[in-house]
């Protein structure tokens, strides 16, 4: 069977960045895509790297466009999604690469977004520890998926293991994040631009105001084995319980590379936890994983490794000086951390194989 597909916001980085996955997939059939200042343009005057997709042309961003489609994927700005999901009831699977339908608690969305609350959707990060198993099952059959924010899914990633192991405490999470200025968008800003980036590192949404917090937080709470809830439901929102003893001081830097993200997570050891437990925490999570890959001891990613690659690199190290476990994690913000955990989550929800039209290699130098 061949899906017809949707793709909104595909004059943006994301939505271009799910084009380009797509394009490769057997499944599907990328039949429209839209925009909304660009629209009447063709795709390739915005996406000149899509040459397969030079016969597109990008249409008005409306719910009468989109419908009719089998797959709706949705790479618009923060608060625009609910407008369209809810006029889409009736195709059968949409992807919203927006935090609109991440965050299960209307307190935590009014405290980090503001505007409308929409209910949560699966969340789409198959890899993710959930109450004992993983996200994956909430996927299979997932009508609305809600893709990760990148910097959420990356530090939720590095830790997830030793939450639901019990061998971290994360009352007490620092994570530092070196990130790539795709993950803001494309929209122009001054602060993006080359001559203000080039050859400096700077921090932004410091001391804990940056949006990806409540999901991180929602995301390490649903890691443990006795949560009830968390990001594997796509029923009405909760309050967000089981999150008030994860605490985590996020800091992310903005550094000259166009895409990629090297988080740096620390959490205090529990007592009485030997080294071979926590490393094992980390093996037998992900052990069996092909796109989040644990390196072997004294080994860290660095981000070139991951470039145009679907995979998440971690190196874990255990500080005894400091009794805190680091894990150094590199992903590409655009695939794994946006588009190719969209695409793989698409996979799974129609019974494909996981892996279709995703890569484990990058692309060096």
């Amino acid at each position: 069977m061949t899906y017809s597909v949707a793709v909104s916001g595909a004059s943006g980085y994301a939505g271009g960045e799910i084009l380009r996955l797509l394009a490769a997939h057997p499944d599907v059939e990328i039949r429209t895509v839209t925009a909304h200042s660009n629209a009447g343009q063709p795709l390739v005057a915005h996406q000149p790297h899509l040459r397969s997709l030079a016969h597109l042309t990008l249409q008005d961003t409306t719910p009468e466009v989109l419908a009719g489609h089998d797959i709706v994927f949705l790479a618009l700005p923060h608060g625009q999604s609910g407008q369209y999901t809810d006029a889409l009831g009736d195709t059968p699977l949409v992807i919203d690469a927006g935090a609109d339908h991440r965050l299960t608690s209307s307190a935590e969305w009014d405290a980090f977004y503001g505007g409308s609350f929409h209910e949560p959707w699966t969340y789409g990060v198959p890899e993710l520890l959930v109450g004992g198993g993983k996200q994956r099952d909430a996927l299979r059959s997932a009508t609305r998926i809600a893709a990760p924010g990148c910097n959420a899914s990356t530090v939720s990633l590095s830790l997830a293991p030793g939450v639901a192991a019990g061998v971290i405490d994360p009352g007490d999470i620092v994570s530092v994040l070196a990130v790539g200025p795709s993950g803001a968008g494309k929209s122009l800003k001054t602060n993006l631009l080359a001559s203000e980036i080039l050859g400096s590192a700077n921090p932004y949404a410091v001391g804990g105001t940056h949006r990806h917090i409540p999901e991180i937080r929602q995301a390490l709470a649903a890691a443990r084995p006795s949560t009830g809830s968390g990001p594997s439901t796509d029923s009405g929102p909760s309050t967000g319980s089981g999150t008030q003893d994860i605490r985590i001081s996020f800091t992310p830097v903005l550094v000259p590379m166009s895409r990629g993200i090297l988080a740096t997570s620390t959490a205090p050891i529990v007592e009485g936890v030997s080294d071979a437990e926590i490393r094992q925490a980390w093996e037998s999570a992900y052990g069996d994983e092909t796109f989040v890959q644990l390196l072997p001891e004294g080994s860290f990613p660095r981000t070139a490794d991951v470039l145009g690659a679907n995979t998440a690199l971690l190196g874990l190290a255990i500080d005894r000086a400091a009794n805190r476990v680091t894990v150094v994690t590199a992903v590409d913000n655009l695939v794994k951390g946006t588009a190719g955990a969209a695409v793989q989550s698409m996979n799974i929800a129609l019974g494909l194989p996981e892996t279709r039209a995703l890569s484990v290699n990058g692309v060096a130098p």
